[in-house]
């Protein structure tokens, strides 16, 4: 990830320190932080609103060095680091929090501490191919995302009858369960790469592929910090995957517990297989 926010040289008064006198008589702390984040929507719309406000966080940073009294400027940097990774869009932060008036006892210039902390939001993404050697291509895909997916889980493979589109062979399917430390549209590009890789093209709707890779769900619905988008270049939850056997099959064997953004509710992916028919569905 390479767009980034800096917010440097933020300075306020605060009581942090394990000798006496620094928690009375207190001192200056000067905080860095810089903010890893997808600027491409922002900068592409000139919306405010897919960019974070600096002004924010430096208001978020001044409270936490005036806040209550902490021994260490370590715990300092980690909730400053915490605060802004609590806003949706930053994936990643590095927070350096200077203490220049430190009681060091010899001449020195500054003291600082550094922490960077990244964001691992959960993410379901769907796979499939119905030409070639389908599970070969399934792996080779899931091999060439490499660093974008972290504690991957996958579900085994499937084969299930195509749904719509012309006459075409039976599709093998998986399902993903991961986490990431990317945004959802340069996950979604990460997707479209990979499939352009394997040759993949979008001639006809619903028709044979040699790859198929669909972000079903980006973030937890349970905790409601999922990503929910009708934008035509970042759908999200996947507004089809509900009703896909295919994807919910994999999907519950791998994760048993799993939920899906369904409208306004979180719905168990088990009660969402339940209602399906699932005849076709055949494990290899």
């Amino acid at each position: 990830m390479t767009d980034r926010i800096s917010l440097l040289g933020v300075r306020a008064r605060g009581f942090h320190g394990v000798l006496a006198d620094e928690k009375r008589d207190g001192q200056d702390f000067v905080v860095d932080v810089v903010l890893h984040l997808d600027l491409a929507p922002a900068g592409t719309s000139d919306d405010l609103e897919r960019t974070v406000s600096y002004a924010e966080v430096g208001a978020d940073v001044v409270a936490r060095i005036e806040g209550p009294s902490l021994d260490l400027i370590e715990t300092l940097a980690e909730q400053i680091a915490a605060d802004a990774l609590a806003r949706p869009l930053v994936r990643a932060v590095d927070v350096t929090v200077h203490k220049p008036s430190a009681p060091v006892g010899v001449p020195f210039g500054d003291v600082s501490v550094t922490v960077s902390r990244r964001r691992e939001v959960p993410v379901v993404i769907a796979l499939g191919a119905n030409l070639g050697d389908a599970a070969r291509t399934l792996d080779a895909a899931l091999d060439d995302l490499g660093d974008a997916l972290h504690d991957v889980r996958r579900a085994p493979f499937v084969t299930t009858d195509p749904v719509g589109g012309p006459d075409q062979p039976r599709y093998t399917n998986s399902v993903v369960v991961a986490t990431t430390s990317l945004g959802p549209a340069e996950l979604i590009a990460r997707l479209h790469a990979v499939e352009a890789r394997h040759g993949r093209v979008r001639e006809v709707r619903w028709g044979a592929r040699t790859l198929d890779l669909d972000l079903v769900q980006y973030g937890d619905p349970v905790t409601g910090d999922d990503v929910v988008s009708d934008d035509p270049a970042l759908t999200l939850p996947h507004p089809r995957a509900h009703e896909r056997g295919f994807v919910l099959q994999p999907w519950s064997r791998v994760d048993p517990d799993a939920v899906l953004r369904v409208g306004d509710a979180a719905t168990p992916v088990g009660d969402l297989l339940a209602a399906l028919d699932t005849s076709d569905i055949e494990e290899l």
